[in-house]
């Protein structure tokens, strides 16, 4: 059976790259009828965070990524599957074991060495210019120095024995043919000094013990790749296929960070970012379903029949934010208003003018307002401010808003068009659709001779006392005729008091 797996460390929120590995490991499983398995690797315990892990299988959840085996979402010291435990932490005697076999047959061995002397040794490579590795003193120590300072308890950390002068070949599912001189790779360590393993040693058992077939992982593991062979070499144990896909670059296509982008998948959950849409937009990050394919939207189970490893390309993918809008903007379309309704509610309930459940919301004003404000949104994080105008009792707003330089709109036009509107809309009757209150306007703005902007902009403004908003002839309709009026000439009222140098 294909097995692939994600494997990441609890050490904070889940980076959006993390998540695109998890996608192609899922989708690459699926597609092979196979598992999915969700390991925790903990080992390094300085960078661990309370309530990481449980952020990690959230993360999970919402992008509705399921794991076949792991550790169980409702309890952690629990497991779905035969091969756990799947936290690392939780699988320490396993490796003692393992790692006891490399000693034993010499492809390990214990390094005493102090991190005085290593540092002076890093430095002393450095000022020759080398690549800093270990030197391999210890690799060579007598067996009777060994075994007394063991005896002696010297503190000490097991070393990977590197096989000298080797040419190393293996295929990667993405990079294609890779060659390593052995001589450039480092004896790793193993074990650390504090018993616990390195994320080398760990996540080779454990593939390993947990059958794993396929390792899709981010390239900047590849560096690491030529050691954990090695180390499937020395436990003489066949090793499973490796995938490294290309890492997310920033527009100037330095590698992603928080400097431009927001990275952390928690960040873009708060901000109103649909999982369908993520996920939509990072699979295409890095892979594309090949030439006569013009569709772009994909579901998740569309995804899992075109996904194709050959398929992912070895350079950096830019992360777009705006293509990312793009198909946030897509699915929040795409729902039903019921839907809609259900995911936009989180954000209501934060907000000190709705009150009710989410079953209220269907019998509130609101309701009414849904599909408009659906149109005009990119993010669901966006839709309280806009409600919030529509049903507000009084708007707040500085009056210079109502100026527009580009369209050639001061305060003396502004109050001019407002007056006008506010005249022709208390006589006009049909406020049954868009399309009369705009056949009423259009009148308007030919009275006037005045241009569309001239006319429209005050009117966005004062019906909305924002800069952005949905379309004057929109929001007429939604807020209804008396409302509508009472905006107008609130605005005028108050441009009668405004200085006209303002």
């Amino acid at each position: 059976m294909i097995k692939t797996r994600f494997a990441p460390s609890p050490t904070g929120f889940v980076h959006i790259g993390n998540l695109r590995t998890a996608l192609y490991a899922y989708l690459f499983a699926k597609q092979q009828k196979g598992h999915l398995i969700l390991r925790i690797e903990d080992t390094d315990q300085e960078r661990f965070v309370e309530g990481a892990m449980e952020s990690l299988i959230n993360t999970l959840k919402w992008a509705g990524l399921s794991y076949d085996e792991g550790p169980h979402p409702d309890d952690l010291t629990q497991s779905i599957g035969e091969a756990g435990p799947y936290i690392q932490s939780q699988r320490l005697e396993i490796y003692k074991e393992e790692v006891q076999k490399l000693l034993e047959t010499g492809h390990a061995y214990h390094c005493f060495c102090s991190l005085e002397r290593l540092d002076q040794m890093r430095k002393d490579q450095q000022e020759r210019h080398l690549a800093p590795m270990y030197d391999k003193k210890c690799r060579y120590r007598p067996k009777e120095e060994i075994k007394q300072l063991l005896e002696e308890k010297a503190p000490y950390v097991i070393r990977l024995a590197i096989p000298e002068h080797d040419t190393l070949r293996f295929r990667d599912l993405v990079r294609g043919d890779l060659q390593f001189e052995s001589a450039t790779i480092d004896d790793q360590v193993l074990v650390k000094s504090d018993g616990f393993p390195t994320y080398h040693l760990a996540n080779v058992v454990d593939d390993h013990l947990m059958k794993v077939t396929h390792v899709i992982r981010g390239e900047e593991w590849l560096p690491s790749t030529p050691k954990h062979v090695y180390l499937y070499k020395a436990f003489n144990w066949e090793r499973p296929e490796f995938a490294h896909i290309p890492l997310f670059l920033n527009k100037d296509k330095s590698k992603l960070s928080k400097r431009q982008n927001d990275v952390a998948v928690e960040d873009y959950i708060k901000k109103g970012y649909l999982p369908e849409a993520m996920l939509n937009f990072i699979a295409l990050l890095g892979w594309n379903p090949g030439a006569g394919e013009t569709n772009e939207i994909f579901s998740l189970d569309q995804l899992v029949e075109k996904f194709n490893l050959g398929k992912v390309h070895k350079a950096g993918a830019v992360f777009d934010l705006e293509r990312l809008n793009w198909f946030n903007a897509h699915y929040i379309r795409a729902l039903s208003v019921e839907e809609f309704a259900g995911k936009i509610y989180p954000w209501l309930e934060k907000t000190d003018w709705f009150k009710g459940t989410a079953d209220d919301l269907q019998k509130k004003e609101v309701y009414r307002l849904l599909p408009a404000i659906q149109t005009r949104i990119t993010i669901l994080s966006e839709a309280p401010a806009i409600l919030n105008y529509l049903l507000a009792e009084k708007l707040e707003y500085n009056p210079s808003l109502l100026k527009n330089e580009k369209m050639n709109v001061d305060l003396p036009v502004a109050k001019s068009a407002l007056q006008a509107c506010y005249e022709d809309l208390k006589k006009h009757d049909d406020f049954s659709s868009e399309d009369a209150i705009k056949a009423c306007l259009v009148k308007t703005i030919d009275r006037l001779k005045f241009k569309n902007g001239q006319v429209l902009w005050p009117l966005r403004v004062a019906l909305s006392g924002q800069e952005y908003s949905p379309g004057a002839f929109e929001m007429i309709f939604l807020l209804g005729k008396e409302k509508s009026l009472e905006r107008i000439g609130k605005t005028n009222s108050s441009l009668a008091a405004t200085p006209a140098n303002l």
